[in-house]
């Protein structure tokens, strides 16, 4: 019977990375020759060829390839553990891991981690953003305890505690023709350059539950990665954006940025925390989910 081991999982992926069994070698502490071995080893245990050589080069073949899907799953798991349990050993809680969907959320973030941090000395915070709009399956995975979000799921074994009531507005800079207007219909930016982070059509509210309902596409759509480039895109007059309405009053000032209600009835929007059932009893993830709410006061 084969035994994939965890040492084979880091040999491909070593392999891999730097791009030659000498360099792999030496980033795993053992001999070239050591290293050829094992991977021999493994496939014999497998009864099938794990690599080709194509002329110096090696090209994984499609057991190759499987198995190095598998090992970019699960040794970021085997290594985390080690760290948490390393804290533990520490006498430490571990890490309260945060995968963010959606960027504008990670400046709500930063209010909540000051006071987090101060009442949980124990405990550190690790955001990870590259599960942006993949956070479901992060949860799942237990690559994160908690993905902030303000489009939730229903799916098993998770929740979604609502946190932070918020509203989505159009921002304009001082020398807009809309700046004075109190609220704005779609058709009134059919010949606007809309700036958004560079998020699929779907998942943009101003296109789902605003623009395309309307029948309405603005005229360019500019994608930028960075809140405070959009903000100041904005305000040079290099076109509009829709963003949470106390963001937008927190950089009034710097950036000198006026909102504006989408609709009469405007955009009602909450951040959601997300989080596996069974972690909600863990102390220092209750604390967090109250301290989210307590930052409620900012979309005052």
């Amino acid at each position: 019977m084969s035994t994939i081991e965890r040492i084979h999982l880091e040999i491909i992926r070593a392999i891999d990375r730097l791009g030659s069994l000498t360099a792999a070698a030496d980033s795993l502490h053992v001999t070239q020759p050591a290293l050829s071995h094992s991977i021999r080893k493994l496939e014999e245990l497998l009864g099938l060829e794990i690599w080709t050589r194509e002329g110096r080069s090696l090209r994984l073949t499609q057991g190759g390839e499987h198995l190095l899907s598998v090992a970019n799953r699960l040794l970021p798991q085997f290594e985390r553990a080690e760290r948490q349990l390393e804290q533990f050993a520490q006498g430490e809680r571990g890490t309260l891991r945060i995968g963010m969907e959606c960027h504008p959320c990670y400046q709500w973030l930063l209010k909540i981690a000051a006071p987090f941090l101060k009442a949980w000395p124990g405990v550190d915070l690790d955001v990870i953003q590259k599960f942006q709009f993949g956070g479901i399956d992060a949860l799942y995975a237990n690559d994160i305890d908690v993905l902030v979000t303000p489009d939730p799921l229903k799916k098993p074994g998770l929740l979604f505690e609502p946190v932070f009531d918020y509203e989505q507005v159009l921002v304009v800079g001082r020398d807009h023709p809309l700046r004075k207007a109190k609220s704005v219909e779609p058709e009134q930016l059919i010949d606007e350059t809309l700036i958004t982070y560079p998020v699929s059509v779907d998942r943009l509210d101003i296109f789902s539950l605003f623009l395309t309902p309307g029948g309405v596409i603005p005229k360019r759509h500019k994608l930028i990665e960075t809140t405070d480039i959009i903000l100041q895109m904005v305000a040079c007059g290099r076109g509009v954006a829709a963003l949470p309405k106390w963001l937008v009053k927190e950089q009034q000032a710097r950036f000198d940025l006026f909102p504006i209600r989408l609709g009469k009835q405007g955009i009602a929007k909450q951040i959601f925390l997300g989080l596996r059932i069974k972690d909600l009893e863990i102390d220092y993830i209750k604390a967090f989910i109250e301290i989210a709410r307590s930052s409620k006061s900012l979309a005052k």
